[in-house]
């Protein structure tokens, strides 16, 4: 009856000093958090693209498709290879894994929200001297053997008075959503250096193909030049001339297979394979590039998701400052012991072997030789490092995007007036052989003629393809179709399981 009455009324106790710890703890964590609140700083930013027709100021989101922006181009091929990458690009794993880490570390943070609970159940048999120290009193003693066996529980918690904790975690969150705009980043980047790879081997294609047709006619050419040497009528002269632009033209061809394999082999880089197992077919560049809308150059700050990223650092740096603030003001750290203890195990279960004991300690760092000043000052210093670094990204994304429209507005000029270039050449080299063969001229006008308009034509597929890495590129600077909105769904909530698990 007596340990009945001694257990109800330590449990009482403990009941009541557990209720009195968490209503201290609610009150005291509804303290301030010192440090500043986080509120992004202004950037530089226009008030227009400095833009001629047929451009027009409207938001990029409604012309790019969200993720797989690649397929406003309409090419097949190139979408089976962006879908390759985006699966198997070793870049782009490298930056979910970190994504992974930057999750992992908020979830730390938020975890200090919670007491932890410990235990480390013992088990000892010692014996005590017969001649052990008695601190002057007079008794007899004599050796003691005994067991002690304990089953004891710790709970500690700290209560975040001055928000310490909720910058630290306000820090880890902002920057697990910075890693996740870093991953949309790379892969953005992958992408575009995909695409662009991709229209460049194309217009080698072009002008591959351009080289064997002109190859084809040169050596008609030549033949017909032997035929009229055979016969008296051409020179010798006639005939080098005619062998000398024929092999000029079979190297370039050499030459640019080369090149089109260096393109062939970064490909393969990008979507994960090996380069000597990775080959392309032969196909002409025959796409035409989107329409494309440069949007209002406001609309850039929440499209890039490397702008998302430095802004998501600047709120770190901001919560790292209330960090290194809070250092200045004391910590309160709450304990509980209890569980149960016996000299016998068969008693380890009683009430009158239960224990228990609270407790709080207030920590404040009086003398640091400067230390918590100079860590002030570098989170500081690191937040204006950030907010400059953001502004900085913001200037270099309006000059991407400006770059790449003034680009295509001159590409698409020049476009224009080189096809004129050729139907001219073409012309030229009709006249030129119909006054050949009507002997009003000699064949270095011929020779002439045919490589100028090789030249010709060459020239527009690269324009061509220039045209089209330009559209890339221009995409690449708007952001792909991304929206730094996404980034508000990235955050740590944590769920029963997640709390209880080891």
């Amino acid at each position: 009856m007596r340990q009945t009455m001694l257990a109800r009324v330590t449990r009482v106790r403990a009941s009541a000093a557990l209720r009195a710890i968490v209503l201290a703890t609610g009150i005291l964590c509804a303290g301030c958090a010192v440090g500043p609140n986080y509120k992004r700083p202004s950037a530089p930013s226009a008030t227009k693209w400095d833009v001629a027709e047929p451009w027009r100021e409207s938001a990029p989101k409604d012309s790019l498709p969200k993720g797989q922006w690649w397929s406003v181009f309409r090419d097949e091929d190139l979408n089976a290879l962006e879908t390759q990458a985006v699966a198997a690009n070793q870049s782009i794993k490298v930056s979910i894994a970190r994504l992974e880490q930057a999750r992992a570390t908020a979830a730390i943070q938020v975890s200090t929200l919670f007491p932890t609970l410990s235990t480390s159940p013992g088990v000892t048999r010692q014996r005590l001297s017969g001649n052990r120290a008695t601190s002057g009193l007079p008794i007899t003693l004599r050796p003691i053997t005994q067991n002690s066996f304990a089953v004891p529980f710790t709970v500690n918690y700290e209560v975040d008075l001055f928000g310490r904790r909720r910058r630290s975690i306000e820090a880890a969150e902002a920057n697990y959503q910075a890693n996740a705009a870093d991953v949309e980043n790379v892969r953005l980047l992958v992408a575009s250096q995909l695409a662009a790879d991709y229209f460049n081997l194309r217009e080698l294609d072009s002008e591959l193909q351009i080289l064997t047709h002109t190859v084809e006619a040169l050596q008609k050419g030549l033949d017909l030049v032997n035929s009229r040497h055979a016969g008296g009528v051409a020179s010798g002269l006639d005939v080098a001339q005619e062998e000398t632009l024929l092999n000029t033209t079979r190297t370039q061809a050499v030459l640019l297979q080369q090149q089109r394999k260096q393109f062939e082999d970064a490909i393969a880089v990008l979507v994960g394979q090996p380069a000597p197992d990775f080959h392309m077919v032969s196909r002409v560049l025959n796409a035409e590039p989107p329409a494309l809308d440069a949007g209002l150059p406001s609309d850039l700050l929440e499209r890039r998701p490397d702008i998302a990223e430095a802004e998501r650092q600047m709120a770190v740096a901001n919560a790292q400052v209330g960090v290194a603030q809070a250092a200045y003001y004391p910590s309160l750290p709450l304990f509980a012991q209890g569980g149960w203890q016996a000299a016998d195990i068969a008693k380890l279960a009683n009430a009158s072997s239960a224990f228990w004991a609270l407790g709080a300690n207030v920590a404040q760092e009086i003398f640091t030789g400067g230390a918590r000043r100079a860590e002030f000052q570098f989170a500081r210093a690191g937040y204006d490092a950030n907010v400059a670094n953001y502004r900085q990204t913001v200037l270099i994304a309006f000059q991407e995007v400006q770059d790449q429209i003034n680009g295509l507005t001159v590409l698409i000029q020049a476009q224009q007036t080189q096809q004129q270039a050729v139907d001219a050449a073409r012309r030229t080299l009709n006249i030129s052989t119909s006054r050949y063969s009507g002997g009003l001229v000699s064949y270095l006008d011929v020779v002439t003629a045919q490589q100028n308009l090789l030249t010709d034509e060459q020239q527009l597929a690269v324009i061509r393809g220039q045209r089209l890495v330009s559209s890339v590129l221009l995409v690449k600077a708007l952001g792909g179709g991304w929206d730094a909105s996404s980034l508000a769904a990235v955050q740590v909530k944590p769920k029963l399981k997640d709390i209880i698990a080891p």
